[in-house]
C-alpha cells in the first residue's frame, strides 16, 4: 500500500471531500462505503475525488488521521505544563472520555477494528494518529511534572498508557458492545477514579 501522504493531493475541495467521506464511512463502514456515495455526499465529481485521493484506503486513513490529530491537538491546548498534576490529568481525562464516549469515537473504533484483519495498516494508522499521540503528549507532561518533583514515575511510557486505560474503565466496553448506556455520573465517576488512582500510585507523596 502507498504511504499515507504519498498520493494525496491537497487543494480547494480537500476539506469538502474529507467531510463527505467522514459522513459516509461512519454511516456505512469502510467496506460498505462507495466512492459514488462519498462523491455525492461531498458535492464533488468522482473525478475530483480521485484527483485528491486515488485510493479509497488512503481516503479512509486520512479521515481517521485528521480527526484523531484534531482530538489530540485539542487535548494539548488545554494542557498547561506548569499546572498541578490533578488539574492536567482531570482535563486530559475529560478529553479522553469525551472522545471515547462520542458517537464519532465509537463508530471510528468499530470501523477500524472491523477492517484491521483485512487491512492491518488501517488499525496501525488509527493507533499512530490517535492513541499514540495522546500517550506521547501525556508522557511529555508527566516527564515535566516528574522533573519538578510533582510526580514520581519510574516508567513514563507505561504510566501514560495506564492513565489512558484508567479513563476507559467502566464505560468503554459497555458502549462498544452496546451493553449499557453511560450517564454523566458514570463518566464523572470514571474520571475522578482514574485521577485518584493514578496520583495514589505516582503522586509525589506516594513515593
Amino acid at each position: 500500500m502507498p504511504t499515507l501522504n504519498a498520493c494525496i493531493k491537497k487543494g480547494r475541495k480537500y476539506d469538502q471531500v474529507l467531510d463527505g467521506a467522514r459522513t459516509v464511512f461512519l454511516r456505512d463502514g469502510y467496506e460498505g462505503a462507495s466512492v459514488d456515495d462519498i462523491a455525492r455526499e461531498a458535492g464533488v465529481s468522482k473525478a475530483t475525488l480521485y484527483s485528491y485521493f486515488p485510493d479509497k484506503r488512503l481516503l479512509f486513513l486520512e479521515v481517521a488521521r485528521h480527526e484523531c490529530a484534531r482530538q489530540a491537538d485539542a487535548a494539548v491546548e488545554l494542557t498547561d505544563m506548569t499546572a498541578p498534576p490533578r488539574d492536567v490529568l482531570t482535563a486530559a481525562a475529560r478529553r479522553i472520555t469525551g472522545f471515547s464516549t462520542s458517537d464519532f469515537g465509537q463508530r471510528m473504533f468499530r470501523v477500524c477494528v472491523a477492517e484491521s484483519d483485512r487491512f492491518p495498516e488501517l488499525g496501525r494508522a488509527f493507533y499512530d494518529s490517535g492513541p499514540l499521540l495522546v500517550r506521547r503528549r501525556l508522557a511529555d507532561y508527566m516527564r515535566t511534572a516528574a522533573a519538578r518533583g510533582d510526580l514520581v514515575i519510574p516508567d513514563i511510557d507505561l504510566a501514560a498508557d495506564q492513565f489512558a486505560e484508567l479513563c476507559k474503565a467502566g464505560i468503554h466496553a459497555k458502549l462498544i458492545f452496546g451493553a449499557a448506556a453511560c450517564s454523566k455520573e458514570d463518566i464523572e465517576r470514571t474520571i475522578e477514579g482514574a485521577v485518584d488512582m493514578f496520583l495514589a500510585r505516582y503522586g509525589a507523596r506516594a513515593a
